[in-house]
């Protein structure tokens, strides 16, 4: 149920949502919402061995573009410069594998469409 109309509101909630949907099919939460100055990663998960930086995009409907379509190159790169920054502050986690995911999510209500992107993003070197 939404906690009310506003945008930072309803990012939490589907932030929850996602967390909720990724520990259901085995990932292990590690931190929520990690700001630096680079940017901002919403969700920071273990998938075994892996070190998942999740971004969670929310949609109230399709007709503008899907949720996971609004996550653009320069969103991309934003996401990856902030995850450097937090495995060079984080030596233990860095030694693990990372990948980055996108969770878009649409609808209102108690039952929203989630859907999960694994490895969305890929890093061009």
């Amino acid at each position: 149920m939404w906690s009310g109309p506003g945008r930072a509101q309803r990012g939490n909630q589907a932030e929850q949502w996602a967390r909720r949907y990724l520990e259901q099919q085995g990932l292990h939460f590690e931190q929520a919402n990690f700001r630096c100055r680079r940017g901002e990663i919403d969700l920071i998960m273990r998938d075994g061995d892996s070190l998942v930086f999740v971004e969670v995009r929310y949609r109230r409907n399709d007709r503008y573009g899907s949720a996971a379509e609004t996550v653009d190159r320069q969103k991309q790169r934003k996401l990856v410069t902030t995850a450097l920054f937090y495995l060079q502050n984080n030596p233990k986690q860095a030694r693990l594998s990372s990948r980055f995911d996108v969770v878009a999510i649409s609808g209102e209500g108690d039952a929203p469409r989630i859907d999960w992107h694994p490895d969305a993003i890929q890093i061009q070197d």
